[in-house]
């Protein structure tokens, strides 16, 4: 898009206020005189790109590299939700980031890391890849390794894989799920979550199962009875949604935002109100969710804080590998903590005063 005449060359004075800095040290910058604080300096270079001017030629960095980012789908508004703040920063360590996404019928993960390395990237972060599928060949990345390529894997650990993971705590966001319903009287809560074979999948089932032992003593034979495994969508949601309100659960714990307005459409086509006759939980807690009708109560997978930790890992990696450092990379998994948020599509179970 072409900016208007008046906006085609900054003023200083507008760059100086977006900034919070003097003229004259916006000047500085511009003019890349030396004598400003660097945290100052990016500042002003922020400011330039808020206010939708280019940066002077002299001003701009030149790319460390490409780094490749690997994503399932974009349809699933958490995925971009990551790769937005993935990509900002990279560019921030100034690093290119090239997406790469899997759409069905296109290119596999094997291919398009292919092509990745045929551009000659210095490194790439896989988000919901192979690596979470238990039943995926892990060899594929002892392949890639070998080839002299960092990488850093984000939702979905595997013990064979020997690199940096990044992952929610999909346990305790079950659990705290379970407990929220259970607080709100509910005592038939079923889980509709994805395949069985991805880690995500399994470790939410693992907590939920646990967490019905530990509100209701059940045991874990009798808590997989209400685990339905489907797929990650909307479709997925309404599938399970129907044999789990056969079963008649006043509570549902879904794998992710999708699956959860998956149920609540099952749930309006058997003329249940939500919250009123069932309550839903998501997960993601994606950008548009507090939105939806009703808002959607869910667990916060923390996006901000693994995205920016898969970039310092990568970063750490790619730094090492450089360097010619002898001592390794830690390769561990990074777990950090999701967060409940309660909204409105959760209530007390029928016949029930919270």
């Amino acid at each position: 898009m072409t900016l208007p005449a008046s906006r085609a060359t900054p003023r200083l004075s507008d760059i100086a206020t977006q900034a919070r800095v003097s003229e004259a040290t916006a000047s500085r910058v511009l003019n890349g005189k030396a004598g400003v604080a660097a945290t100052t300096r990016q500042r002003v270079l922020a400011a330039l790109d808020v206010l939708g001017y280019e940066r002077p030629v002299r001003l701009r960095r030149r790319s460390a590299g490409l780094v490749g980012l690997v994503i399932p789908e974009l349809t699933n508004p958490i995925f971009p939700a990551f790769a937005q703040i993935i990509e900002q920063s990279l560019a921030g360590h100034g690093y290119t980031p090239v997406l790469c996404t899997q759409m069905p019928g296109g290119a596999t993960e094997d291919e398009l890391v292919e092509q990745l390395e045929e551009r000659g990237v210095t490194g790439i972060v896989f988000l919901s890849g192979l690596h979470a599928d238990t039943g995926a060949d892990p060899a594929r990345y002892a392949r890639l390794t070998s080839r002299g390529v960092p990488f850093v894997l984000i939702n979905g650990y595997n013990e064979r894989i020997d690199a940096p993971f990044v992952s929610p705590d999909d346990g305790a966001a079950a659990r705290m799920a379970v407990r929220h319903l259970a607080e709100l009287g509910h005592e038939r809560i079923g889980l509709a979550v994805g395949p069985a074979r991805y880690v995500p999948s399994r470790r939410k089932a693992e907590g939920f199962v646990a967490a019905l032992g530990e509100s209701f003593g059940l045991s874990r034979g009798q808590a997989e009875r209400h685990v339905r495994h489907t797929l990650f969508s909307v479709e997925g949601g309404h599938a399970a949604a129907a044999t789990l309100l056969d079963e008649g659960c006043t509570g549902i714990v879904c794998g992710s935002d999708l699956m959860a307005l998956g149920v609540v459409r099952a749930a309006r086509q058997r003329g249940l109100d939500v919250p009123g006759r069932l309550s839903v939980v998501g997960f993601d807690d994606s950008q548009l969710i507090a939105f939806t009708d009703p808002p959607l109560t869910t667990v916060r997978q923390p996006v901000q804080a693994m995205a920016s930790a898969a970039v310092g890992a990568l970063i750490e990696e790619i730094r090492g590998r450089a360097e010619g450092s002898r001592t390794p990379v830690q390769h561990t998994e990074f777990v950090f903590q999701p967060e409940l948020v309660v909204r409105g599509s959760t209530g007390p179970v029928p016949g029930v005063t919270a």
